[in-house]
């Protein structure tokens, strides 16, 4: 087969959040099946099933790959397997469906991303998180990773000035974004001048960052069903033009804080294989597990030059009406971050648009979307490119 000739066929998306009545059981079997129905399949029909989790010791259930089958009895001897790469863990599972495919072994592969996390606290999240951080692991830490990007951040303003007000920017665009998006974790419109204020609201977690700049602790999952042509009936489909990873140093230490060099790899590589250039995305999904990582993405991607990210932001080119619209689905800010539903709940919110499912959040004439996930800061990297096919 061709590089793009894998499909998303199907899909399911519990809403983000703290969902004190789901378990990471029921929120797998919810997406399940709606990602199966969807797709005009039987359970029997599918071929594989790539689960993906982090856990990070968050459940005690350690091994919950056959989850799945709880779904339908029809899925009894699928064979089923959990993958795990931090951050990117959705995108990593969709990335052995995708090879599952290409490689002949499966038709149809169904991918779920799924996290319970807001039933532990704050320094067991933390701690679970660290697990994803060389020089901090195994550390207690009721902020985890807000830390890591507190000192990105500082080390961005030092080279390119004070960028706090960008900063707000992009948290008001994305809280403002997240409003239109049923499955959002926070669906307030906060407005620019109360991402930028720091208060008993809008505490400050590690400077530079505010409560505002962090994405929120989230519960949920996302599914997709993936599928050679002509093996599901689901018309319009979204093909997989390109899915790219690159990884770099899992030392701090070894890398330029604010380069996110492989993740500038991954990113030119997926345009080259989907033989794209960045005029041709009609949107951008993006990784902004803080402000500062979206910022830093708009240099990944090739909005702007090193440093050029304020004006960006400035111009309203990544707003919903603008040029290259960033993150309408609200992005990991306002949508929510359930660590490894991101990566598929990402392509899941790119397939809406594409499919014109996307209701209130919806780009007029969106046929071309960009995703990009990270694990880390920006250690394990995902860049993909989907397009609308009849």
């Amino acid at each position: 087969m061709d590089h793009d000739d894998v499909e998303i066929v199907g899909w399911g998306h519990t809403p983000f959040g703290r969902l004190s009545d789901e378990s990471l059981e029921s929120l797998i079997v919810t997406v399940a099946r709606d990602a199966i129905t969807t797709a005009g399949l039987h359970p029997h029909e599918i071929d594989e099933i790539v689960l993906g989790t982090y856990n990070g010791g968050l459940q005690s259930l350690a091994f919950p790959s056959s989850l799945v089958l709880q779904a339908d009895d029809d899925l009894l001897f699928t064979r089923a397997t959990r993958v795990e790469n931090a951050c990117a863990t959705g995108s990593a599972a969709l990335l052995y469906g995708v090879r599952a495919i290409r490689s002949g072994q499966a038709r149809r592969v169904l991918v779920i991303g799924a996290e319970k996390m807001t039933h532990a606290p704050a320094e067991a999240i933390g701690h679970a998180m660290l697990g994803a951080a060389y020089e901090r692991a195994g550390e207690s830490s009721s902020t985890g990773f807000v830390e890591l990007f507190a000192e990105i951040a500082e080390a961005y303003f030092a080279k390119y000035g004070d960028h706090s007000d960008t900063l707000a920017r992009i948290a008001a665009k994305n809280h403002r974004n997240g409003v239109a998006n049923p499955y959002a974790h926070l669906r307030s419109d906060l407005g620019f001048d109360f991402c930028r204020s720091t208060g008993p609201r809008n505490p400050m977690v590690a400077a530079p960052l505010r409560r505002t700049d962090c994405c929120p602790i989230s519960d949920g999952a996302a599914a997709v069903v993936l599928a050679a042509p002509g093996s599901a009936p689901r018309t319009p489909a979204v093909r997989i033009r390109a899915l790219v990873q690159a990884n770099d140093f899992l030392p701090t230490s070894r890398r330029d804080p604010l380069a996110f060099a492989a993740a500038h790899r991954a990113w030119q590589a997926a345009l080259e294989q989907a033989r794209v250039r960045l005029s041709d995305l009609h949107l951008l999904e993006i990784h902004d597990c803080f402000t500062i990582a979206e910022l830093i993405e708009y240099e990944v991607v090739g909005l702007c030059p090193p440093g050029g990210g304020g004006q960006v932001v400035a111009d309203g080119v990544v707003d919903r009406d603008g040029k290259l619209p960033v993150n309408p689905s609200g992005g990991l800010k306002a949508k929510g971050h359930p660590v490894c539903a991101t990566g598929v709940s990402q392509h899941v919110m790119a397939v809406l648009q594409l499919t014109e499912r996307a209701g209130a959040m919806q780009i007029p004439g969106a046929t071309v979307a960009g995703v990009f996930n990270m694990g880390g800061v920006a250690v394990a990297n995902y860049a993909s490119v989907l397009e609308r096919v009849q």
